[in-house]
């Protein structure tokens, strides 16, 4: 295809969302090179992908990945900290970031960027998560750079690590619950809605934004038609997972959680905690319009996809 921007300097092309990405791209004929980490997998392989070996954090590399690249699809980020390997949301989310755009701009090339953000990003955000999220956006916002944002809320897939949690919660013995957290002294009511949205939906937007003259300049909230609150959401994946057993879904009090969030070895911290108290929803009527897209419904994509998560 005849696109007005060729090469894409990619990031994050082995995560979630990235393996969704990175197939598109090469589909639609882009030159895509990823920034990999030696020994990294791609979800696919074309003589359009060149892989540079490196972090976000190795100037070399960065200018490498980003010299002569058109455009730059920023899609790193982490869920849980871990310090001991220097990943922690101040660093991976906005030093980082900071470290690729001054690269860009080095670069003299590079023109357009499409980056992942995440809905509930605000100034003086309660979690660090959101806070270092939006800390990133306004630093892409001062480097003069033709940017288009997306905030997506809790993005799903066959191959996304959640919904691979949720199995887990309903089809192993242990917990002998399925959790979430709630607010209040018994844990009850208090948590947010959530609006998940299909990574394929999310992939296609990344991509479209590239050669998208609407899109520029411009954030977008994204999600799913349907709202749920997280024991519906819970009971909505039951329902299409043969091997389910007969749990309850308990809530674990939000203050509880926090206290559990800090003890060696939980498999939550306290920004999750505290992001599950928010609500995870927003309009999707401008994403819709400006990229012709109809957001898929959860339960209709999960249909197709739930006998097939690991």
């Amino acid at each position: 295809m005849n696109h007005a921007t060729k090469t894409i300097a990619l990031t994050g092309a082995t995560g979630f969302v990235g393996r969704h990405v990175l197939p598109m791209l090469v589909e639609q004929g882009y030159e895509v090179r990823v920034l990999v980490r030696d020994g990294s997998r791609l979800a696919t392989s074309a003589s359009t992908i060149h892989k540079v070996h490196g972090d976000l954090f190795d100037a070399d590399a960065l200018l490498t990945l980003v010299d002569g690249a058109d455009a730059v699809i920023h899609l790193v980020g982490i869920i849980m900290e871990d310090r001991r390997r220097g990943q922690t949301f101040q660093r991976v989310h906005t030093s980082a970031t900071i470290n690729l755009l001054e690269a860009a701009k080095l670069s003299g090339s590079v023109k357009r960027w499409i980056h992942m953000s995440a809905l509930g990003v605000r100034p003086h955000a309660a979690s660090q998560y959101h806070a270092t999220k939006w800390e990133a956006e306004q630093a892409l916002r001062r480097s003069g750079l033709n940017f288009t944002v997306f905030r997506p809320s809790i993005i799903h897939g066959v191959d996304g690590e959640f919904m691979q949690m949720v199995k887990a919660f309903w089809c192993k013995l242990f917990p002998p619950f399925v959790p979430y957290f709630g607010a209040g002294p018994f844990g009850l009511g208090g948590a947010g809605q959530l609006q998940p949205v299909w990574v394929d939906d999310v992939a296609r937007c990344f991509v479209d934004a590239l050669d998208n003259k609407r899109s520029e300049g411009e954030t977008y909230p994204m999600g799913g038609p349907g709202r749920y609150t997280w024991p519906d959401l819970y009971r909505t994946v039951k329902e299409h997972l043969d091997c389910a057993k007969n749990k309850p879904v308990v809530a674990i009090p939000a203050w509880k959680a926090k206290i559990l969030a800090a003890l060696p070895g939980t498999p939550f911290n306290v920004d999750q905690v505290i992001m599950s108290q928010e609500e995870s929803t927003c309009d999707t009527k401008k994403v819709e319009q400006d990229f012709g897209i109809t957001l898929a419904s959860f339960e209709e994509k999960l249909a197709d996809y739930a006998a097939r998560i690991e």
